[in-house]
């Protein structure tokens, strides 16, 4: 089976996957496994099932090198389930690791590590730009962050449910969900509104 790993940093709102999906069914994937997690995320949920379900044989194709990791010890081990279960892992245009038979080709499996760490590198570098780049506009005087929320922005909708809310008609769940908030919002409104 030719399994795809498609991931993005944020959600669907903010970046799109399925050029990811897209690009990986032209290549080969039978069934494409995708997530919005961050790159160097400990846990990545979808990856971590598609190398637990995969069996002897099987490959796992993704875009870059990047979108399994942006951390150079969690693309060990990567390599490490890749050994250990005989797949085949395909960096699309880039990388093989073929360990069908049970061993890797050394210059490959090197190759993968050093894309890692420029992954990770990539990743240290744009934080360390922006972590530059807020402290610049704090020496400017510029507010860093979302404004704090005032009792003026509280949507109307709330206000139109809260009293039903006070009066035992409905819990906090209930609320949110009329309102079409969420409950940390709703209560982050309630203790303005008192």
């Amino acid at each position: 089976m030719i399994y795809g790993y498609a991931r993005c940093s944020t959600n669907e709102s903010k970046q799109d996957i399925n050029r990811q999906i897209k690009e990986l069914k032209t290549a080969g994937a039978e069934e494409v496994i995708f997530e919005y997690e961050h790159g160097d995320a400990k846990v990545k949920k979808e990856l971590h099932m598609l190398l637990d379900m995969v069996t002897e044989g099987d490959t796992i194709i993704t875009l870059e090198v990047s979108r399994l990791s942006r951390s150079t010890q969690q693309l060990c081990e990567i390599i490490e389930v890749i050994r250990e279960k005989r797949l085949r892992l395909m960096i699309v245009g880039s990388i093989t690791i073929d360990c069908r038979s049970g061993q890797t080709d050394p210059m490959s499996e090197a190759f993968l590590q050093m894309a890692g760490v420029f992954s990770q590198l990539e990743l240290a570098m744009i934080r360390a730009r922006v972590k530059s780049g807020m402290e610049n506009a704090k020496s400017k005087g510029k507010r860093i962050g979302r404004r704090p929320t005032t009792k003026d922005d509280i949507p109307a909708v709330f206000f139109r449910h809260y009293q039903a809310f006070m009066d035992g008609k409905m819990n906090v769940s209930e609320l949110a969900r009329v309102c079409g908030l969420s409950r940390p919002t709703v209560y982050k409104y309630m203790k303005m509104a008192k």
